[in-house]
């Protein structure tokens, strides 16, 4: 695979909740730390994803906004 994206992490799926549009996908990125992603449903079953199958989280964006209460 080979991709533009500099913010490419490796991690296992721990959790896929498959919606009728959308799927809610958490990958587990280090111990204790996981990316939660909402992607399409159709997405998520092209991609065949369960839990402990290998995956990336790709980040692509112009900016990250920090707010705080």
């Amino acid at each position: 695979m080979k991709i533009s994206a500099r913010n490419t992490i490796k991690g296992t799926v721990r959790n896929v909740v498959l919606g009728p549009v959308s799927a809610e996908v958490t990958l587990r990125v280090a111990p204790g730390i996981e990316i939660v992603s909402v992607i399409s449903a159709t997405s998520a079953k092209a991609l065949k994803l369960k839990k402990g199958k290998k995956a990336y989280a790709i980040v692509k964006a112009s900016n990250v906004m920090v707010g705080i209460d």
